[in-house]
């Protein structure tokens, strides 16, 4: 669960920065501060739908693989990407406030700049992880630690020991209550 928080978190830094850019380098899409509520829709579309599509496209297209040359199913596969991303940046510019104008230059260039984006997240996301897993790590052990040492610190009075604490002890040592104790005696 603690990954997929860490790596929903990067991917949504990730596409917001994406998408300002885009808004900045093409004329046709307006991102502004609509780039915040873009990116929670194109996070959760990455990380639910495309993943779904992709395998619902790949299933499709394997029928017909064995009639395809190596380089025909190569350009397949790259196709069905493209699709996939043109279907989640439609779904974005739909669900939020970013605004297209011009059906190439709005529609079908913005998906091959994510396209290539997420090539480049990809390369990342594998050390991103580990090394906020390990910061993480660091965090959980010390917090530990610290509650481990609070707890251990011992009281300035000791308590004297009740035949309730004794039984609870020698439970602890051999696992048996003392009428298992008693039984095992007299056998």
């Amino acid at each position: 669960m603690k990954g997929l928080l860490v790596r929903a978190a990067a991917l949504y830094v990730f596409n917001v920065a994406v998408l300002l850019l885009i808004g900045l380098l093409m004329r046709s899409v307006s991102v502004g501060w609509h780039a915040l509520w873009a990116a929670v829709v194109l996070t959760l579309a990455t990380l639910a739908l495309k993943p779904l599509l992709l395998k619902g496209f790949r299933s499709a297209a394997a029928k017909s693989a064995g009639t395809r040359s190596r380089l025909g199913e190569k350009l397949v596969q790259y196709a069905l990407v493209f699709v996939v991303e043109l279907i989640v940046w439609v779904l974005t510019v739909l669900l939020s406030s970013v605004g297209v104008s011009g059906w190439f230059w709005g529609y079908i260039l913005p998906p091959l700049y994510l396209l290539l984006a997420w090539v480049i997240y990809d390369q990342i996301d594998d050390r991103l992880e580990a090394k906020t897993g390990e910061v993480i790590g660091s965090l959980s052990s010390r917090i530990t630690r610290r509650d481990a040492a609070a707890s251990a610190q011992p009281s300035s009075t000791p308590s004297p020991e009740t035949p309730a604490t004794r039984i609870g002890r020698d439970e602890l040592d051999d696992g048996l209550t003392p009428e298992q104790r008693r039984m095992l005696d007299e056998l």
